[in-house]
């Protein structure tokens, strides 16, 4: 007897959404805008279908958690702040290019409470925008440090978690900054901090981890001491690489003041 094989299940082409649906996802999207920007992500579902005037059963029909909705809120905001890091990864002047990046970055976002929390929340590793969105913004900001760090604007033990972790920083202390000072004050301070100089505090995670290791002068990391002969600078090739390239542009820099 012949066995029948069992039917292949169809596959339905996606429907697009009706137009009172669509206008009922914008709505929503719109209200939870400006609901996250005001009071972040502690504002309740209710209060953002509230808003859209609709239901809130309308709200979970688009978005299947207050999380989901949050993330959608923000993550064409940081898509925006990647996208102008990827432009500036090849523009003249990368140390003062780099900084006027952070104090755009603060100044688009000190009121926006939702993007503080999205922000501060990522830094702390408590909250994902979408790891696409968040792994394009960290690369793309990677460059613009490093190529800083390359020319001398940005001393080298600075570390991209550092530079996420101020941005949050900076984010709060703006906020809460309000008549103390003018806009900008706190993160014009902070990026200070970033700055090399002979009287910069040396940061703890750069130091050599034993008494038989130094530290690479890039880096950081440990580098254990030789035996013999003279004592290795660097935990690596590429290292070495961006000590050299740092320091041929260094001697360019000198060159054209002279």
């Amino acid at each position: 007897m012949t066995r029948r094989s069992a039917p292949k299940p169809s596959v339905r082409p996606s429907v697009p959404l009706r137009a009172d649906a669509r206008r009922n996802r914008a709505l929503v999207l719109e209200a939870a805008r400006s609901a996250f920007s005001e009071a972040g992500l502690g504002v309740p579902l209710g209060e953002i279908a509230r808003r859209a005037g609709v239901g809130t059963g309308t709200v979970y029909r688009h978005f299947p958690s207050k999380e989901a909705l949050f993330r959608a809120t923000v993550v064409d905001r940081i898509r925006l702040f990647t996208d102008t890091a990827r432009e500036l990864a090849h523009a003249a002047e990368p140390g003062p290019v780099f900084f006027r990046y952070l104090a755009s970055v603060v100044r688009l976002s000190a009121d926006n409470k939702g993007l503080r929390d999205a922000l501060g929340a990522s830094a702390e590793g408590r909250f994902t925008p979408s790891p696409g969105i968040e792994r394009d913004f960290r690369d793309a900001l990677r460059v613009l440090l490093e190529r800083a760090q390359l020319a001398g604007a940005v001393r080298e033990d600075v570390a991209l978690d550092d530079v996420m972790t101020l941005l949050a920083g900076c984010l709060a202390m703006e906020r809460r900054g309000g008549p103390q000072g003018p806009a900008g004050r706190i993160t014009a301070l902070v990026c200070d901090s970033l700055r090399p100089g002979r009287h910069v505090t040396k940061l703890p995670g750069f130091e050599a981890a034993n008494r038989n290791e130094t530290g690479c002068a890039v880096c950081g990391r440990a580098v254990a001491s030789a035996r013999t002969g003279r004592p290795a600078r660097y935990c690596g090739g590429a290292c070495r690489q961006k000590a050299h390239r740092a320091r041929t542009a260094a001697r360019a820099r000198a060159g054209e003041a002279g």
